[in-house]
């Protein structure tokens, strides 16, 4: 039997001792504000245990860790028609980086870069009748937490700042893949990325990814086939340009946001959320990488 516990409690000492914890992503001015000396982790196993670290119960905005939750229910509306839409390649590039789009003539090459992401949020805008709210009452649900909601301040601070977000839109909308018009589009994708959880909810929240898509209350709300592969383009392309490095030295699949966010699971066995807003060169979470790695490391759990 793993002692949990104590490993998280060990990697929560490290981190709180490490010196150099990352750098803010203070081009969201709302992020800037945040403590860097801030470290939460969460575990939680198939038996539904729980063990908790440092500022676990702290809110954070998830940012690109919500790209996954838009994509899985856009694939619970349309189906297998997304992936005419989108691709399934790592980039190689940054999240935001647009060279590709033109390139490859408006299909992102998958859709947890944020041009990828913004086609995912067309795809809503498209099916849904209120999609903030009815995507606030998805991710809800899933979690089993009616307390989960936006950050405002953070979608519109994004929303004042987001130049290369509205020249990605643009560029689909030129290549006839964005539907909807630009402004509503991207209005709905600032707030996706706003949603504030803590590491608890996040845990909670993808549950259902390690869980074969079934949630904690045993709810089906993806197939199987449907986990698979959005499990597989965690692993391959949820750490933007860092994903080769996280699979070696972490060995899970999982994603990261630039609010500091890490969710990582073993599928039939735990799911993982840490948060601590230093960044690494790549941007993704600089102690939450080297926690991850402690984890696996310690449990010998991964999935190679």
């Amino acid at each position: 039997m793993i002692d949990f516990q104590h490993i998280l409690t060990s990697i929560n000492e490290a981190a709180s001792n490490e010196k150099d914890k990352g750098k803010i992503a203070d081009y969201i001015p709302e992020l800037a504000k945040v403590n860097v000396d801030n470290f939460g982790i969460h575990l939680i196993d198939i038996q539904q245990h729980n063990f908790s670290a440092g500022k676990s119960d702290e809110q954070f905005s998830i940012q690109s860790i919500s790209k996954v939750l838009s994509l899985s229910m856009a694939l619970g509306l349309i189906g297998e028609k997304v992936w005419k839409r989108v691709d399934v390649e790592p980039s190689g590039d940054p999240f935001n980086h647009l060279s590709l789009l033109e390139l490859e003539n408006g299909i992102p090459r998958n859709p947890l870069i944020n041009p990828g992401a913004i086609v995912i949020a067309d795809i809503l805008v498209s099916q849904l009748k209120n999609p903030k709210e009815d995507f606030l009452n998805y991710v809800r649900n899933i979690a089993n937490d009616d307390t989960i909601d936006y950050d405002i301040d953070v979608a519109q601070s994004e929303k004042r700042t987001g130049f290369r977000n509205f020249a990605a839109a643009n560029l689909l909308k030129s290549y006839g893949n964005l539907k909807n018009d630009v402004d509503v589009v991207l209005d709905f994708y600032f707030h996706q990325c706003s949603l504030a959880m803590n590491c608890v909810q996040l845990t909670n929240t993808f549950f259902m990814f390690m869980n074969n898509g079934k949630c904690r209350r045993n709810n089906t709300f993806l197939t199987v086939s449907q986990v698979k592969r959005i499990n597989a383009i965690m692993l391959t392309c949820g750490f933007y340009d860092e994903a080769g490095e996280f699979a070696f030295e972490v060995g899970l699949p999982g994603k990261s946001g630039v609010g500091g966010g890490i969710v990582a699971f073993l599928p039939n066995k735990f799911c993982v959320s840490t948060w601590s807003p230093g960044l690494n060169p790549k941007g993704n979470s600089k102690l939450g990488m080297l926690a991850l790695e402690k984890l696996t490391t310690e449990t010998e759990l991964s999935i190679f």
